[in-house]
C-alpha cells in the first residue's frame, strides 16, 4: 500500500483513496471500515499503525459494506 487518503464530501459523504500495487480480499473495505470507527470516536486514531503492524484482522475495525465501494482507477505497470 503506498497511500491512503480521506476526504470529505459534503455533509455525509467520504472519498477514501486506497492506492498501492496489489490487495489482498476485503482489503480495502476493511480499511474504510477500521476508518470509520476512528472517525465515529470508537477509536483511538493512533490505532491505525498497530493495527497495520499486526498483520491480523481481528485487530482491525468491521469490514464496510460494498456498496458505495467504486474502482476508479487501475494501471498496469
Amino acid at each position: 500500500m503506498y497511500s491512503v487518503e480521506v476526504e470529505e464530501q459534503g455533509e455525509n459523504d467520504l472519498v477514501i483513496r486506497v492506492c498501492g500495487n496489489g490487495f489482498l480480499y476485503n482489503m480495502v473495505r476493511i480499511i474504510a471500515g477500521t476508518l470509520l470507527d476512528i472517525g465515529q470516536g470508537r477509536r483511538d486514531p493512533m490505532d491505525i499503525f498497530t493495527i497495520l503492524e499486526a498483520k491480523d484482522r481481528s485487530a482491525a475495525g468491521p469490514t464496510a459494506p460494498a456498496h458505495g465501494l467504486t474502482l476508479v482507477k487501475y494501471e498496469f505497470l
